[in-house]
């Protein structure tokens, strides 16, 4: 069965306090759909891997051919990674509560910790790529990707995603990312990522 875009949990313009809907509708509709297309093409013929939920595809490359290993990885990385940046967004935000709020407090000294720490992570990402907040044997860690790369590749699982690709910001933000940054925080949908991280506990 063919990889589909998932609908937002929200309207394009629920986060115009961080991202514009003239983004938002952009950013979904043609780039993350263009990930899509690219990634079923690659797998037309291989009806086996088709039928894989992203995740496994990612989080065994090597079951991949070699002919289109690049292909499922770039393109099922961004449909991925897209994926759970919609699902951790929203207009209401929130705080790390539960295990979670406590995780972070003892990882990182609490939220402001956390937000400086994955601050830095997506500020330092040379070019396109990713910060994430991910579970990674037993603990919390904050990683930065190249590209469409996700930590699903090397064992872990992500459980908060930032786009850095200035497509993802350069309508309203042009080259200020330490702006997008910032005003992303506010619509990071906390109760998401707690769920997720519960998950990954489980």
């Amino acid at each position: 069965m063919p990889h589909t875009l998932p609908e937002l949990p929200y309207a394009y313009d629920a986060l115009e306090a961080a991202i514009d809907a003239r983004t938002m509708e952009i950013h979904h509709a043609k780039h993350h759909q263009a990930y899509i297309d690219k990634l079923n093409a690659a797998l037309e013929g291989h009806e086996e891997l088709a039928a894989k939920p992203i995740e496994a595809l990612l989080g065994n490359l090597d079951s991949v051919p070699e002919a289109i290993r690049t292909l499922v990885r770039n393109n099922g990385g961004g449909h991925y990674n897209h994926s759970l940046f919609w699902q951790v967004m929203g207009p209401e935000s929130g705080v790390p509560e539960g295990e979670l709020g406590s995780a972070i407090d003892s990882v990182f000294g609490g939220l402001e910790g956390f937000r400086s720490s994955f601050t830095e992570a997506a500020l330092g990402q040379f070019g396109s790529g990713w910060a994430f907040l991910a579970f990674s044997q037993g603990k919390l860690v904050i990683c930065s990707t190249l590209n469409q790369d996700s930590p699903l590749t090397r064992g872990d699982v992500p459980l908060l995603a930032l786009d850095v690709w200035e497509h993802a910001y350069y309508l309203r933000y042009q080259n200020r990312r330490a702006e997008y940054i910032a005003q992303w925080f506010s619509v990071v949908n906390w109760g998401a990522v707690g769920k997720k991280f519960n998950e990954a506990c489980a």
